[in-house]
């Protein structure tokens, strides 16, 4: 009996492109294929690709790149949003051998009959704008993972002049909710205490299903999850916190107090000229009104730095909002052009080094409250979830908050994925220093 054939996933990108690629290998697994870890030599290489932005594209190139470069004869397939939106650019890249859609993800088993390289690559895109259903994939495990996610949703129905997304993901789709509560089941059986709800666009959940139903609704029947500690949502637009989700996930227990709402700019003017479905005003509100609910929330935000159009006093405005506000982390993007895109046709392009300053800048006000938030921890005890893997700089066990710090501390070997009690003791810089008080029976 031959060996199975050996596949490496390398994945780049947003938590669902992670998720994609724990799907694909579940299901290649399945079929009797050997997954191993990234960077292990394979017979078979699978690149899941970005393109959000333009360091993506270039991020993508250099890991396909990499592997022609390190095994030549082995055969490379490309799929994710690069191989959806560019599938000729990708196929005409040395040592591509199949390029594969992000729907047509779920048929990787299929598409791997044969291993033979061919003079071309076969392209197995189809046109995304026609998927109507999320597939359905064995959850069986999260790979070297403490924490765990589920994909409830795909696709997007907003037009942001600066996004490509739609046309890589499609229109926005939701996974039943009996697929995704059997799904968060399993991983709460199988020891994974902390949850992520992740997609693209999840505040649109339900919409398009019979009966509609809602992301409110599917929190509140995942709720009662036998073993499920800790329930986060990840990024969820301001325009979809209608009453019953701020209630939601402002009164019940299992939701963690972290949320992140993608602010993209300050300037109500940048916002219409991104056609953006929120305004300042709804914004400040929502955060003010989510806060002052649950003590401590960890909140993060997406800015957009230097979009077609934005000024000087835009871009002031965008940091007093920032400022004002209380937020615990900031993710800040260079803009950068999109094919096809609306923003990447407009006029009043900001410099890159006019980019780059103000995106110094924001970055810098990020850590002044990065900092702030957790040095307000210090003296407290917190409950964490404690990661399978010791930080690198430093050896010690991590631990990751409710509220969506990471600690580290001293401790044994055996704690990974397991909850433990810690005091915060300190914090220095961008790290956060932490005793375990109590190791969970």
């Amino acid at each position: 009996m031959s060996a199975p054939v050996t596949v490496a996933l390398t994945t780049l990108g947003c938590r669902l492109n992670q998720v994609e690629s724990q799907e694909m290998g579940a299901l290649l697994e399945g079929r009797g294929f050997r997954v191993v870890s990234a960077g292990s030599r394979a017979q078979v290489y699978v690149v899941n690709t970005c393109t959000v932005t333009g360091r993506a594209d270039f991020s993508d190139r250099q890991a396909i790149r990499r592997i022609t470069r390190d095994d030549p004869g082995a055969f490379l397939v490309v799929t994710g949003c690069f191989a959806q939106t560019d599938p000729d650019a990708v196929a005409a890249l040395p040592g591509v051998d199949l390029v594969v859609g992000n729907q047509e993800k779920y048929r990787l088993p299929d598409l791997l009959d044969s291993l033979v390289k061919r003079a071309r690559p076969v392209v197995a895109v189809g046109d995304i704008r026609e998927a109507r259903a999320v597939p359905i994939a064995p959850v069986a495990r999260m790979a070297g993972r403490s924490r765990a996610f589920v994909k409830v949703q795909d696709g997007c129905q907003h037009r942001c002049a600066f996004c490509i997304v739609p046309a890589a993901r499609g229109g926005s789709r939701s996974q039943e909710p009996k697929v995704v509560l059997d799904q968060v089941r399993a991983l709460a059986e199988a020891g994974y205490p902390d949850i992520t709800l992740t997609g693209v666009d999840i505040g649109h959940y339900g919409w398009d299903l019979y009966p509609r139903t809602s992301l409110a609704a599917l929190v509140r029947s995942l709720a009662a999850v036998e073993g499920l500690r800790w329930l986060r949502l990840s990024s969820v637009l301001p325009s979809y916190f209608t009453p019953d989700l701020v209630d939601a996930v402002t009164t019940l227990p299992v939701v963690a107090p972290h949320l992140h709402l993608p602010l993209q700019s300050g300037s109500d003017r940048v916002l219409r000229l991104m056609r953006r479905p929120y305004h300042t005003g709804m914004y400040r509100d929502l955060v003010e009104r989510l806060a002052g609910a649950v003590p401590g929330l960890g909140l993060g935000a997406d800015v957009i730095v230097g979009h077609p159009g934005e000024t000087e006093a835009d871009f002031e405005e965008t940091l007093a909002l920032v400022a004002a506000l209380p937020f615990s982390y900031l993710h800040v993007f260079a803009y950068s052009d999109r094919k096809g895109t609306e923003a990447a046709r407009r006029p009043g392009h900001v410099p890159a080094a006019v980019i780059r300053e103000r995106s110094q800048r924001l970055r810098r006000l990020g850590r002044e409250k990065s900092h702030a938030f957790r040095h307000a921890l210090v003296g407290t005890r917190r409950e964490v979830l404690v990661l399978d893997a010791r930080d690198r700089r430093s050896g010690l066990r991590s631990g990751l908050t409710s509220n969506y710090v990471e600690v580290l501390f001293p401790g044994p070997d055996d704690l990974g994925r397991r909850m433990a009690t810690v005091e915060i003791a300190e914090v220095r810089g961008d790290r956060t220093h932490a005793r375990l008080v109590e190791i969970p029976a």
